[in-house]
């Protein structure tokens, strides 16, 4: 019990030393003078991972078709949004591709970079919506370990990096990623439309390996500034390439099960084994199979919006 004690005293000692040195500019933006709402959102989340299947046992899934679309081509604007402010504020401060040290001033160009990056964090909290979807649609085979573990792991680690690096180098992976973000939600809204859409959407397997080509980038330019002595805080650095390791490994073992494994055989007259229309990125395990748009339920009607 003392070294529990012990543990838990270190640690809020190493957090005020820690708000010595954050950025002053976001403290009072929303969300940001504190750890506890962040953390409270994802204990919900985890609670809602819990208790929503439960709730939905004995109940007919919901359709949510044009909630899809509005959710989906939403996330669209929001992430376009995210990836303009970045790339004309990072190109009108000047900024480097290959090195960039934060800039804590209230320049008006680093601040709306911080306010972009902001933005990035609280769309990682809007994406725990992906999940709320899955389960009351009752899709609770694409609540996958992937899935969870990115939902979980992007909204914290962006609490941390807003508070203490809202500039410099973070905004080259969240340039890169929301970019992404436009082509994946717009994926998802397209095949929210319907089946007809289907023969639009044959590009759903470079989705993933797009992703995987993300992971490796992150990692190389992290590595190439640290080698450097990029004047960008290390810890910082070490944290991506352990996170993007964590993610090759599950999306390389995604897309190894969704687009290389063949099964051993398939009984005569059934359908392949395939995931229909499916893709999984940044974190995402969706199957949207053309059946699945409302229209295909194992018992009765599915409930209306």
């Amino acid at each position: 019990m003392e070294v529990v004690s012990h543990f838990v005293n270190d640690s809020v000692e190493f957090y005020k030393w820690s708000l010595t040195i954050a950025d002053k500019r976001v403290e009072n933006w929303p969300m940001m003078s504190s750890p506890f709402p962040t953390l409270a959102i994802s204990c919900l989340y985890l609670l809602f991972l819990w208790a929503g299947p439960r709730y939905m046992q004995d109940r007919q899934p919901y359709t949510l078709r044009k909630t899809l679309i509005v959710y989906n081509f939403s996330m669209v604007v929001l992430n376009f949004y995210i990836a303009k402010e970045l790339l004309l504020g990072s190109r009108a401060a000047g900024y480097s591709y290959l090195c960039q040290p934060v800039n804590y001033s209230d320049d008006v160009n680093e601040v709306r970079i911080a306010s972009a990056l902001w933005w990035y964090y609280i769309s990682k909290g809007v994406e725990f919506l992906d999940t709320v979807f899955f389960i009351l649609r009752k899709k609770f085979n694409q609540v996958s370990f992937l899935h969870v573990y990115h939902h979980c792991t992007m909204f914290i680690l962006w609490w941390i990096g807003i508070k203490w690096v809202p500039g410099g180098q973070s905004f080259f992976g969240a340039t890169i990623n929301s970019s992404i973000h436009v082509l994946m939600y717009g994926y998802y809204g397209l095949a929210a439309l319907g089946p007809q859409m289907q023969k639009y959407l044959w590009w759903k397997k470079y989705l993933t390996i797009i992703q995987m080509i993300q992971f490796h980038v992150t990692i190389g330019h992290a590595g190439h500034s640290l080698y450097t002595g990029c004047p960008f805080p290390a810890w910082m650095q070490w944290a991506l390439i352990g996170y993007a390791v964590t993610f090759i490994i599950l999306f390389a073992n995604f897309y190894y099960h969704a687009y290389r494994h063949k099964p051993a055989s398939t009984h005569k007259g059934d359908k392949p084994v395939t995931n229909g229309v499916s893709t999984a990125t940044n974190g995402h395990s969706k199957v949207e199979e053309v059946e699945d748009n409302g229209k295909r339920q194992k018992k009765g009607r599915a409930k209306r919006e």
